[in-house]
């Protein structure tokens, strides 16, 4: 629902500006840790078996795994918020939208993982792919559809106040100006109760 008057044009506008910065900025800090150069004395071999690295990171213990999975969970977390917001629609189906978002997601997870093929110390991981593409679904479920919700209700109250003052503006320009009386002279006093001359 993208609002045509210049108060609901102007922060669709807004929003999605600071969505776009905000992604561009976040996919530069993904950019930096996944894709640069890791000086490294020796490197695993590439995951391609899906599940086999979490598997592993559990074997490691609760805490090792926590971090390694959550790690993998919310590299790409916030393109699940950002994502929708450089869209700009408050109106969108939820599935659609979160189809939408986590396809893109997963692209882009795909992407950085064939980049890294040809990165010194970086290792290809399925399970990186998986975990990424999960993170943004989650950040979209957690966030967007709420987000929405309180978004369209502004949009609706004002929408309802705008439609009142138009309302009141048009009532009064059809009854037109309130009639005004014209001043009147009031006697002196003395005029009045002197009593008239025969």
């Amino acid at each position: 629902m993208q609002r045509q008057g210049s108060d609901g044009g102007t922060a669709v506008i807004r929003v999605r500006a600071t969505g776009g910065l905000l992604l561009v900025a976040h996919l530069a800090l993904v950019a930096w840790c996944t894709l640069r150069p890791l000086d490294v004395p020796w490197v695993s071999a590439a995951n391609l078996r899906p599940f086999a690295s979490i598997r592993a990171d559990l074997a490691m213990g609760p805490e090792a795994a926590l971090c390694a999975i959550g790690k993998g969970l919310l590299l790409l977390a916030p393109l699940g918020v950002l994502l929708p917001m450089a869209g700009g629609r408050l109106a969108a189906s939820p599935l659609f939208s979160l189809l939408r978002t986590v396809t893109a997601g997963a692209l882009l997870s795909l992407g950085i993982e064939l980049l890294q093929t040809g990165v010194p110390g970086q290792v290809v991981d399925v399970d990186s792919l998986l975990l990424n593409t999960v993170g943004v679904a989650l950040a979209h479920l957690a966030v967007v559809p709420a987000a929405r919700r309180v978004l369209c209700r502004r949009a609706e109250t004002r929408d309802r106040a705008a439609a009142l003052r138009r309302r009141d503006a048009a009532e009064e320009s059809a009854q037109g100006l309130t009639p005004t009386i014209p001043r009147v002279g009031i006697a002196p006093w003395s005029d009045a109760s002197s009593p008239s001359s025969p």
